[in-house]
């Protein structure tokens, strides 16, 4: 991302401002929310805010998130509704009618946290380039990628994939060694139950070896269509 201006930061606060004000009457869970994230960013000047890049990325991404959400939501007739989430991928359907929502309504016991990451600088997000990568070519694949802030940093989750069944999956890549990887494991397993994700892929994977990525977006694929619900899969590559 090319940074951004003044102006567009002060564009951003006044929007999340705005869409609080939208939810209050909308959706309750939707409007306490933003209201926590507008006070989390509220004591920042506009020039601040331009330098803290990931803040920013996040920001983007819920305001547009909110605007797609309250659009759903004024969709009074719920066989019109079903028909829109029906038009969209689906990723972007199990995000939008099931994992957003649940963000929204749950206590997220890891948002205090990264939050304070995501300020100070502490978020670098090292791997993005393999997971930019890995998306690519799951999506020349004709498969579908989500990727958002909020189900990478709550949801223990890099990517949301499906493949021609158009069964989204939750992804987590770790680059791990193997004695580092068991805890990590289980930590995964424990926030993809919390969050009622009822299946998920913990790949784990050698960036030294040939066709690494190859084998990456194959094994993503092939259970992204064929894991069983209530299976929450351990891999190494």
């Amino acid at each position: 991302m090319e940074g951004i201006s003044i102006l567009q930061a002060r564009e951003i606060k006044a929007q999340l401002k705005s869409l609080i004000q939208e939810a209050s009457s909308v959706d309750s869970h939707l409007a306490k929310r933003l209201d926590e994230v507008n006070k989390w960013i509220k004591h920042l000047k506009p020039g601040t805010l331009t330098t803290k890049k990931f803040v920013i990325l996040f920001l983007i991404q819920l305001i547009q998130d909110s605007k797609t959400f309250l659009n759903l939501k004024s969709i009074e007739k719920e066989i019109e509704r079903e028909s829109y989430y029906k038009k969209m991928p689906p990723t972007e359907q199990y995000w939008y009618q099931e994992l957003f929502p649940k963000w929204l309504k749950e206590k997220d016991p890891k948002f205090y946290i990264w939050k304070q990451k995501l300020m100070s600088g502490e978020f670098t997000q090292e791997d993005r380039e393999i997971i930019k990568a890995i998306a690519n070519q799951i999506k020349l694949n004709q498969g579908r990628v989500l990727q958002r802030y909020i189900v990478d940093l709550s949801m223990a989750t890099d990517i949301i994939v499906s493949g021609s069944q158009e069964k989204p999956l939750c992804i987590q890549l770790t680059s791990l060694s193997k004695k580092f990887a068991k805890d990590k494991v289980e930590k995964w397993q424990g926030t993809l139950v919390f969050w009622e994700i009822h299946r998920g892929l913990f790949l784990s994977y050698n960036p030294g070896k040939q066709n690494f990525k190859n084998e990456l977006v194959k094994t993503i694929l092939d259970n992204s269509d064929n894991l069983q619900k209530g299976n929450y899969l351990k891999r190494s590559l």
